[in-house]
């Protein structure tokens, strides 16, 4: 298999790592995790964070043949819509998206303008599903816990492990959304640290400690060594306990409205009214 080329895009404001793989210039190409700005105070939408995404596509003339999601995020807004229209490509999510999609259209009671079959997703991955990106062999693993839909992708020594873990200094995910499993994220874990350990792991996130630049790639052998939530040593009910009481004091992320209706959506924002504005929907007492 040709060499895999990573190319990151970091989002400051939501903190999100954005990745472009493909095999080198004119090759086809895969997007994880694109960005879609949004100003929840204007209600407005941008692209400042997937233009540069876009410009590298184009500037490398690459193909894009997927934009994957590791999951249906709730800190930002997907930008996969805004490039499956300017470039093509499939949008890829795991299977259990359509669980997702379910509660959450109830929750927005978005009805109809909401389907639970997976789609407006162009693909939905199985666990262990091997698929390519161009002349690059990928595999999807479901990693679930953080989200019932949560999966990483490999791309030869390269895993892409969505929000299942943070670099060492920060630990793990939150799973108190709906369909989160703290145990079921300690098995997803133990699953990905049993691969070799000069594994590559690259997050979709970052939230350094004082006095560190970000950083968003480790090995498995480090995460073993030194994750703090969840290093070798730490048995499944010490990270459960651990993870059940970091989460009750855990505020809801600043997005989470906004994003997750979107994202459940492939991306596809909300279709304008009659009056030709398009509106999303905030409920009331309800989380």
């Amino acid at each position: 298999m040709p060499s895999c080329v990573i190319q990151p895009f970091f989002d400051a404001t939501t903190c999100t790592v954005t990745y472009l793989v493909h095999a080198g210039p004119g090759t086809a190409c895969a997007v994880i995790d694109p960005v879609l700005d949004f100003d929840a105070r204007s209600g407005r939408s941008a692209t400042q964070s997937v233009q540069p995404v876009a410009d590298a596509i184009t500037s490398q003339s690459l193909r894009l043949e997927w934009i994957l999601e590791t999951h249906a995020h709730a800190d930002h807004l997907s930008a996969a819509a805004w490039l499956h229209e300017r470039f093509g490509g499939r949008v890829g999510i795991g299977r259990p998206i359509t669980q997702v999609q379910s509660v959450f259209r109830s929750l927005f009671h978005l009805g109809d303008a909401c389907p639970v079959d997976g789609t407006p997703f162009d693909h939905l991955f199985d666990d262990n599903e091997v698929f390519t990106i161009g002349e690059l062999q990928a595999r999807a693993l479901a990693v679930p816990g953080h989200t019932p839909a949560c999966m990483a992708f490999e791309v030869g020594d390269a895993v892409f492990v969505g929000d299942t873990l943070f670099m060492p200094d920060v630990g793990t995910a939150r799973c108190d959304f709906p369909g989160g499993s703290a145990a079921t994220l300690y098995q997803s874990i133990r699953r990905l640290l049993a691969l070799p350990p000069a594994t590559r792991l690259f997050m979709c996130h970052d939230y350094p400690p004082p006095g560190r630049e970000v950083r968003w790639e480790c090995t498995v052998a480090e995460q073993r060594a030194g994750n703090i939530h969840v290093r070798d040593g730490i048995d499944e009910a010490a990270f459960v306990a651990m993870r059940s009481a970091r989460d009750r004091t855990l505020a809801m992320p600043n997005l989470i409205l906004p994003s997750v209706q979107v994202n459940i959506r492939a991306g596809h924002l909300p279709e304008p009214e009659s009056n030709g504005v398009a509106y999303l929907k905030i409920p009331l007492n309800a989380l």
